[in-house]
């Protein structure tokens, strides 16, 4: 399967894409056929090596996906073909950018059925962000979720 790492630090250039071997789940996991991918400034911010968040190069990129459970393993939350989406072990390595990711299935929810996979990958990060920061922020004058 194809996957996207990166071997140094730096702008986009550092990006390469590989062959890797596909995930097998792990207990309670599923493994999901990746449909799209989210990126966000938090992805920017660790390709550059502004935000070390996973150490040193070489890793895996993205956590924000949106796909469909094409393996599960005993004790999942999804069965195969449930659509899914989520942010898979932030802050740790996921590799988001990937054709398969496998994930422990509590990290995922279900895809609404009323969007599609593009729109459901740019959810997770981005969807948590606005109403935590303005719980967070101070002096903030808006507060969400009340």
């Amino acid at each position: 399967m194809r996957a996207v790492i990166q071997t140094a630090f730096g702008g986009p250039e550092v990006l390469q894409v590989v062959e890797v071997e596909r995930p097998a789940p792990m207990s309670g996991g599923v493994v999901i056929q990746v449909r799209a991918s989210g990126l966000n400034p938090v992805d920017a911010a660790v390709r550059s090596g502004a935000y070390p968040l996973l150490g040193e190069p070489p890793f895996g990129v993205g956590w924000d996906i949106s796909g469909v459970v094409v393996e599960a393993a005993p004790g999942a939350r999804y069965k195969v073909g449930e659509e899914v989406y989520g942010m898979p072990f932030f802050p740790r390595v996921a590799t988001g950018y990937a054709d398969y990711v496998a994930t422990p299935s509590r990290q995922v929810a279900r895809k609404p059925a009323g969007i599609d996979h593009v729109h459901a990958a740019a959810l997770p990060l981005a969807g948590l962000t606005p109403g935590r920061a303005s719980w967070t922020r101070p002096g903030s004058a808006r507060m969400t979720g009340c």
